[in-house]
């Protein structure tokens, strides 16, 4: 079965499941037939933007965000609606800027920045809540801190 094929799978397993790890995530697609890695998994989830939200019996799922729903908006829109929903804080040190976000959602936040390609930024790397992103200089970091934080407004 395809990429596309198992992706979609993944995508109707989360809305229709409260899921939450990888391997049970990996043990519902071996269910419908599809035989993965858990690195797979774990490039599908990146790949999808999936986020974890807290499910109604208050543990963490696997879900979409809703700009994911929202066809047709720039990298830019598509980070402002990820970052009001995941991030709580941004901050720097000389020209590193450092992203707090809620657990298991700064990957789909650094995803969504690297999509969104700021000529400042010579990388970034992304935990499971915190985001390091690396700016040309100091400056570049100030003014990169002061416009994400205009989108947490």
């Amino acid at each position: 079965m395809s990429k596309q094929q198992r992706q979609k799978e993944i995508i109707n397993l989360i809305t229709s499941s409260d899921i939450s790890t990888q391997q049970d995530l990996q043990e519902m697609l071996k269910d419908k037939g599809f035989n993965t890695t858990q690195a797979t998994i774990s490039r599908d989830i990146k790949e999808l933007s999936l986020i974890k939200t807290i499910s109604s019996n208050g543990v963490y799922k696997y879900d979409i965000p809703s700009n994911i729903r929202d066809k047709g908006k720039s990298p830019q829109e598509l980070l402002k609606n990820i970052f009001k929903e995941a991030v709580l804080s941004v901050n720097f040190a000389t020209n590193i800027v450092v992203i707090k976000c809620h657990a298991g959602m700064a990957q789909a936040v650094c995803a969504k920045l690297d999509n969104a390609y700021f000529e400042s930024i010579v990388g970034t790397i992304a935990g499971d809540d915190t985001i390091f992103a690396v700016l040309k200089s100091e400056t570049l970091a100030i003014e990169f801190v002061g416009m994400l934080n205009r989108l947490l407004i």
